[in-house]
């Protein structure tokens, strides 16, 4: 057997299929779901008594995450070789995750996980993400209610980079910038994404940031964004900073070996077999 890479001149992320497009919209409909619910409950609803509902929606991400890597495969025809990278860039997040962990919000991890994302695409790329937040989780002790939603803030973000413009045309200084640009952003928006995890079952708070079960939507929505801003904002920014320094700094060389590796891997690529020579 002889696999013929196709000849291209730049390396295109794993594409998505009819499938692939399914698994994702399923997986990412139950996380919008698990994460606004509260805001949209009656105030009779019981809220506290689903605090740690988590374990539940961990067991329905696990196969759901599956499904992402089947449909995947299902659509491109991606073998072991894939697999193996994506165990490869999920053990690296994960031994980058403990070097900030519990310095106001530098998480190194996060660079890594957009140029990743960038380079395998949307489909491969949440899966990763996810995959690399359960990794980094079991290393650090970071096993909590709050895991299975990291998994998935973790895989939109991964995501989000796949979907990215200019997978073929944007090279060099633009692409970094724009790969920084996201990764600042979606370092903000993973921060407060997670904040609306706990923040509807926390007591205690002063009434111009707690959340009220049955209130309308716009207002707790206003006091939820006086919360992440008195609260989380000072642990946001600085892993935003840290994303775009290692992104500009260290993106050149982390992108050229990841494209690299995913040429020799041919992804992707025509299998052919010939005959044996007489």
């Amino acid at each position: 057997m002889t696999v013929v890479p196709k000849a291209r001149p730049h390396v295109r992320p794993i594409r998505l299929g009819r499938r692939s497009i399914a698994a994702l919209a399923l997986v990412s409909a139950v996380g919008v779901a698990a994460f606004g619910w509260p805001l949209l409950a009656a105030g009779d609803s019981g809220l506290s008594e689903h605090a740690q509902d988590a374990p539940w929606l961990f067991a329905a991400l696990l196969p759901l995450l599956l499904a992402v890597v089947v449909a995947t495969i299902a659509d491109v025809g991606l073998d072991a070789k894939a697999i193996a990278m994506l165990g490869v860039l999920a053990a690296a997040g994960a031994a980058l995750r403990p070097l900030g962990a519990g310095t106001a919000g530098i998480e190194p991890m996060f660079f890594l996980m957009v140029l990743s994302g960038r380079v395998l695409g949307p489909g491969f790329g949440f899966v990763l993400g996810a995959v690399s937040m359960f990794a980094s989780a079991l290393l650090t002790g970071g096993v909590g209610p709050w895991m299975p939603f990291q998994m998935l803030s973790m895989g939109w973000v991964c995501m989000g980079a796949g979907l990215l413009p200019g997978h073929e045309s944007l090279r060099g200084r633009g692409e970094l910038w724009l790969l920084a640009g996201y990764g600042a952003v979606a370092s903000v928006l993973y921060g407060t994404v997670m904040n609306l995890q706990g923040w509807p079952y926390l007591g205690g708070l002063a009434t111009g940031v707690s959340f009220v079960p049955g209130d309308p939507l716009v207002e707790n929505l206003g006091r939820f964004v006086a919360y992440c801003l008195a609260t989380s904002l000072g642990w946001d920014l600085p892993r935003a900073v840290v994303t775009v320094l290692l992104s500009l700094a260290l993106g050149p060389a982390v992108l050229k070996a990841l494209r690299r590796a995913t040429r020799r891997a041919a992804f992707e690529a025509p299998v052919t077999f010939e005959a044996p020579e007489a």
